[in-house]
């Protein structure tokens, strides 16, 4: 992500209003914004995403509705940024499932390109915090599913070979080492194949 001190964000502006959009997509100019695409409703914005590559995007519709939120989803799964929803309309329920659709700061108001600066400077901060909580939580989740498939090889070496803990973890470390691979890859490996052959002694 561009540096918002120093260089212009590239957005894309959702606006239903055609006349409102041009003088939001100016006024965005002139507070160090460069609005690469304007687009009346979300339908397209995946595609536009794509195409365009933009910094964030700033949403300002009269009536959102439901289909607003699955757009979001899709583009939240597919090409993530940093979203900035401008309505009046939205009640509480909506406003939460904006939330989770992608929408990184939900503005309960008409959109004022003055107060847009500091809404997308805060989402960008948000959006980074939440991808740095979000890749250090699938980094935990991998370490847990790591140990539990070591401790299940160690248990299966164990029990085939009739040896102690240590000695089953030094079986898997020696293979990793002699295999190049990660003590986890070699779990999953041993689990592999002391389970097929567990399965054909049993049909033997």
């Amino acid at each position: 992500m561009p540096n918002a001190a120093t260089e212009l964000l590239r957005l894309i502006l959702v606006d239903d209003d055609r006349e409102r959009a041009a003088a939001v997509a100016d006024g965005l100019g002139q507070v160090g914004f460069t609005v690469i695409s304007v687009i009346p409703t979300a339908a397209g914005l995946l595609y536009q995403m794509s195409q365009h590559e933009p910094d964030a995007v700033i949403i300002a519709l009269d009536s959102p509705d439901r289909d607003v939120l699955d757009s979001l989803s899709v583009v939240s799964s597919h090409n993530p940024r940093p979203v900035v929803m401008f309505s009046e309309a939205g009640d509480k329920d909506f406003i939460t499932d904006a939330i989770r659709a992608g929408v990184t700061a939900y503005q309960a108001e008409d959109i004022n390109p003055v107060r847009v600066r500091a809404a997308v400077d805060v989402a960008m901060a948000q959006f980074t915090t939440y991808n740095e909580l979000k890749c250090e939580l699938s980094k935990t989740r991998r370490q847990l599913e790591e140990r539990k498939l070591i401790e299940k090889a160690k248990g299966m070496l164990m029990d085939v070979h009739k040896i102690a803990e240590n000695e089953a973890f030094a079986t898997l470390r020696k293979l990793a080492m002699d295999r190049n691979r990660t003590l986890g890859e070699t779990a999953q490996e041993v689990v592999e194949i002391l389970s097929c052959a567990g399965t054909q002694r049993r049909r033997a």
